[in-house]
């Protein structure tokens, strides 16, 4: 008989740039931790404390003012600031993204914990492997979450603005990299077992997830053979 998933997995449309903020943990110990928390914190906020979750840190994909808080054209935007103000918890960065998180949001660093790819973090059964994915920012990461007591459960990508369906992250930007973007695509992302499901930082598509196999085989920025012929679609 096969176990009970132990997986809390909640996906919210927030704001007004299509952004997805999502609610990641095990029920079993009834804590979460919050994807992007930005726009709308206190209705993320909520909806964990009515689903009887603890949040117990932040996920931080990348220091994007639509995916941490802080000005955006004139507009200030809330996000770790606000998370704070409720429940003071660790924002996890990449250690190359600490920077660009603190300047752009005004949180101490003290608030941050930097990471190296690779790392991981548990809630439970529930393992959340910490994906450095440069190549929209220095410090991009991706979550892969995965159940450790369900053997052949499928994986959740948790892209943020690195990998969408259909498309990719934009490479234009002050800190973007193209040739990075390239290497975290095919070197880290499209090695992901077919059935993982991807969920990206940006409702860019008519569905809100798809499996990586489905990517691989319709996204033309996973089937791009070579780098030169991601940089032409990039238009670089």
């Amino acid at each position: 008989m096969a176990a009970e998933s132990d997986l809390y997995f909640r996906q919210h449309a927030v704001g007004e740039m299509a952004n997805l903020a999502y609610l990641v943990g095990s029920i079993g110990t009834r804590e979460a931790f919050v994807v992007d928390p930005a726009w709308n914190v206190d209705t993320l906020l909520d909806q964990a404390e009515r689903d009887g979750m603890a949040v117990v840190g932040a996920l931080i994909t990348h220091y994007h003012q639509d995916h941490v808080g802080g000005d955006l054209f004139g507009h200030r935007i809330e996000g770790v600031d606000r998370l704070l103000e409720r429940c003071p918890v660790p924002l996890h960065v990449n250690e190359h993204e600490a920077e660009g998180v603190a300047r752009v949001t005004g949180v101490s660093k003290g608030d941050l914990v930097s990471h190296e790819g690779g790392e991981t973090l548990a809630l439970g059964a529930i393992q959340v492997r910490l994906l450095h994915t440069p190549g929209h920012t220095p410090g991009s990461q991706c979550f892969l979450v995965e159940e450790t007591g369900r053997p052949g459960s499928p994986g959740a990508l948790v892209s943020g603005d690195t990998l969408f369906l259909g498309s990719c992250g934009r490479v234009d930007l002050p800190g973007s990299n193209p040739e990075d973007m390239y290497r975290s695509l095919h070197g880290t992302l499209k090695k992901l077992p077919d059935e993982t499901v991807l969920y990206p930082g940006h409702l860019y598509s008519s569905e809100p997830s798809a499996t990586m196999g489905d990517q691989k085989r319709t996204n033309p920025f996973l089937r791009a053979t070579n780098l030169e012929t991601f940089l032409s679609f990039m238009g670089v």
